[in-house]
């Protein structure tokens, strides 16, 4: 027990920064790596991204094909590897509310500070796709309410996600979005809103309630800058693909220099970053460290 109150610190961090007037700025993270990078930037937050899980462990998009496992799998890995509080996809429960008290204690337990979950069918896409479906709003309601009740530490966040704009139009997902902060939602998360006068209705209906804002890159939602999301107030802003694009586009670049050159002579200057400075990131210069500390006094004393 004491252990996971002492990995879940981040939840109480978390909570520290929505109180603050800036908004939480959390780019997502598909990997380890990714993670650090993102910490390293000096973003006090991270967000485990469905879809960049999706395309990076399976090579596929963002349409319900990863397991709930594989999921807490990924976001442990995450979380071990940065000091910043983790918010992670949970997509839509993966099941009825018994499954959703089963995914939150998972996830809490993997030290996660706060999850994000939505009221679409199985299997979900995503939100930013075609051909959505959406349970009934009573039944999301009962998904959060359990979600609710099954966290151990109440400063544990969860964010009630709907991605109804689609299918119901936007004063439907509005009053879903009510309905699920009624159940007790901490965040709401109105998902794909199609125009800033879209996303500022969000922010009219729900002046004191804490809100996301997901700033995905060429998705159904237009490009809003920051100064407008603050003046709006939201308090958590995700860029769930910023990182993977990026490193998408310079693979892809890179690869291809090799693929003509037939070595990456050409691109190890200005492209590659050097391998010392990468094992430094990693965290070499610490594990090498830590067998000095360990070494056996024998083959200390050989050398």
């Amino acid at each position: 027990m004491a252990d996971l109150i002492q990995r879940n610190a981040g939840a109480g961090r978390l909570r520290e920064l929505l109180s603050r007037p800036e908004p939480v700025l959390a780019p997502g993270a598909y990997d380890a790596l990714s993670a650090r990078l993102v910490e390293q930037a000096g973003f006090e937050a991270v967000y485990m991204t469905g879809f960049g899980t999706s395309a990076s462990l399976l090579g596929r998009p963002d349409i319900g094909l990863l397991t709930f496992s594989e999921m807490v799998d990924n976001v442990r890995r995450i979380v071990q590897a940065v000091e910043v509080p983790v918010i992670a996809d949970a997509d839509n429960g993966y099941g009825n509310p018994i499954n959703v008290i089963r995914i939150v204690k998972e996830y809490e337990a993997a030290g996660v500070s706060a999850i994000h979950i939505e009221d679409q069918v199985m299997p979900k896409k995503c939100g930013h796709m075609e051909g959505k479906e959406v349970i009934s709003a009573s039944e999301m309601v009962e998904k959060v309410r359990a979600a609710v009740e099954a966290r151990h530490s109440e400063e544990f966040v969860i964010i009630a996600r709907t991605d109804a704009r689609a299918v119901e139009g936007m004063d439907g997902a509005l009053e879903r979005a009510r309905l699920y902060r009624d159940a007790g939602a901490d965040m709401l998360f109105v998902e794909a809103p199609q125009s800033e006068e879209e996303v500022a209705a969000v922010a009219e209906t729900f002046p004191e309630v804490p809100l996301l804002f997901n700033w995905l890159e060429g998705g159904e939602t237009p490009p809003v800058p920051l100064e407008r999301l603050k003046e709006l107030g939201f308090r958590m802003i995700i860029f769930p693909l910023s990182t993977m694009l990026a490193a998408t586009r310079s693979i892809r670049e890179a690869l291809a220099r090799i693929h003509t050159d037939g070595s990456p002579i050409s691109i190890m200057e200005d492209r590659l970053l050097p391998f010392e400075e990468f094992t430094d990131f990693i965290g070499l210069p610490e594990i090498q460290d830590l067998e000095e500390r360990f070494e056996d006094e024998e083959v200390r004393a050989s050398r």
